[in-house]
């Protein structure tokens, strides 16, 4: 049976009816992760031995009645961001490349008593932000090399695309579980800031890190973000707000559901081929009984603008143990970054603030108006490797204009795949929610998924 591209909820079916082992299905993987890493770089680190002891356990505990949910026994990866007792973590970097962590991060530890098998860690941007840092080369795009794999999530991205994994850990502080997830052509969650612990993981940017999933499906991903979400004593800023049942909020249409979209936002200036794909998604939520709502959304230039700055400073200060003291260890754009924030002055940090707290309480009113809010993901679908190489401002600014902005205001989104290029390369949409909304946001995810079938397709391997 070929299981690779199979969604994580089909194979935990598979499982529990027994025509499945954990340890066969863990074979298989790394079997498939011998053939194609050696082109696609996406893993930091590799667990063949501890996770087929893992598997074996794991079917033990089920042949003796012990089930302890859908991720039972489902190999999962994570960015090489996330603590794993005892493993090395090295976030990306020179300076911690032999960091070992004396505990689990709680995203971990939550995931592992959930019964998932933790495969390995995925390669990442030095300190989750700009450039991959040499000897580590980037992850390549499965649907075609020529094209970029995402930001400092592209390997949560690409193992779950080029089916590596049955899903996988990603952190978003700009953009990195949007942008990943769009080129790569899986579904991607940001949750609302504070629905899910960061205790354990490296920081970018503290009060913009935001930590979830890139799965195959949004009842994939609802799966992933039940065993995660939740307050944490470890972490005070995981929110102390209830968790739903995600799974029973996944629906077949969207009836009695509003959804907003501002035309001049989402398709001014944003290339012909991604405004036809998100048209089209936009027609299909119609059809599924959404209302189509006209609104004005509050102009985010300002915030893309601020994003920097408000990181850089954010930045410095995680890593003020290091940096400038072990200087030569890091590349140039993470240390640009830092320099960045180490030159902020208090009244110009103290603008940035009182700007972003006054953006968040537009977003809030915004949605008064609207369940939810649909945008492109990217303004460009083709975003080759030359392209994407060049990296000077407009660029930055144009691939980040949906998505920072809402790791400005903490607002939750899901990034869909609705198209595709000539080139055979995804183009992805989003559903935006207010905080707290990650119901809405995976019950619409799900019905689009339901009544289309963009997310079944997978990369020419």
């Amino acid at each position: 049976m070929d299981t690779a591209y199979l969604e994580l909820t089909a194979v935990s079916r598979l499982l529990d009816a027994g025509e499945l082992t954990s340890e066969q299905l863990t074979r298989d993987l790394f079997a498939r992760i011998d053939k194609l890493d050696p082109r696609l770089h996406v893993f930091a680190r590799r667990d063949a031995e501890r996770a087929l002891a893992r598997a074996r356990e794991l079917d033990a505990e089920r042949a003796a009645g012990k089930v302890r949910g859908p991720l039972h026994g489902i190999p999962l990866a994570l960015k090489d961001i996330f603590w794993e007792q005892g493993q090395v973590t090295a976030f990306g970097t020179a300076v911690l490349k032999d960091f070992r962590a004396a505990e689990d991060a709680t995203a971990v530890a939550r995931l592992n008593a959930a019964g998932a098998n933790l495969i390995g860690a995925v390669q990442l941007t030095e300190g989750a932000y700009a450039v991959h840092l040499p000897p580590i080369q980037a992850p390549v795009n499965p649907w075609h090399a020529d094209y970029w794999s995402g930001a400092s999530s592209s390997g949560s991205g690409v193992v779950v695309a080029s089916g590596l994994a049955y899903g996988s850990l990603g952190t978003e502080t700009g953009g990195s579980i949007h942008l990943p997830s769009a080129v790569n052509g899986v579904t991607g969650l940001k949750p609302t800031w504070g629905r899910v612990s960061r205790h354990g993981v490296f920081e970018l940017g503290a009060t913009l890190d935001h930590v979830g999933p890139l799965a195959r499906s949004a009842a994939d991903a609802a799966c992933l973000l039940q065993a995660i979400a939740g307050p944490d004593p470890r972490d005070p800023t995981a929110a102390r707000v209830p968790v739903p049942d995600y799974g029973a909020a996944l629906r077949r249409d969207l009836r009695g559901l509003r959804v907003g979209v501002d035309a001049n936002f989402a398709f001014g200036g944003v290339d012909a081929v991604t405004v036809k794909a998100v048209q089209d998604a936009i027609a299909t939520l119609r059809e599924l009984g959404a209302t189509i709502v006209d609104i004005e959304f509050p102009d985010v230039t300002q915030m893309v603008a601020d994003w920097f700055p408000v990181c850089a400073v954010q930045t410095a200060v995680a890593h003020e143990a290091t940096y400038p003291a072990r200087k030569a260890e890091y590349g140039e754009a993470l240390a640009s970054l830092i320099e960045m924030g180490r030159a902020l002055s208090g009244m110009e940090h103290q603008k940035l603030i009182l700007r972003r707290l006054d953006f968040k309480g537009r977003v809030e009113a915004a949605f008064e108006h609207m369940d939810l809010l649909v945008l492109p993901v990217l303004t460009l679908a083709e975003t080759t490797l030359e392209r994407m190489s060049r990296f000077d401002d407009e660029l930055i600014m144009a691939a980040h204009r949906f998505t920072c902005c809402f790791t400005m205001s903490g607002n939750p989104c899901i990034t869909l795949p609705c198209g595709y290029t000539a080139s055979g390369t995804p183009v992805s949409f989003q559903f935006v929610g207010a905080h707290w909304s990650e119901p809405l946001l995976l019950g619409a995810a799900h019905a689009f998924q339901g009544a289309t079938a963009w997310h079944r397709r997978h990369p020419p391997l």
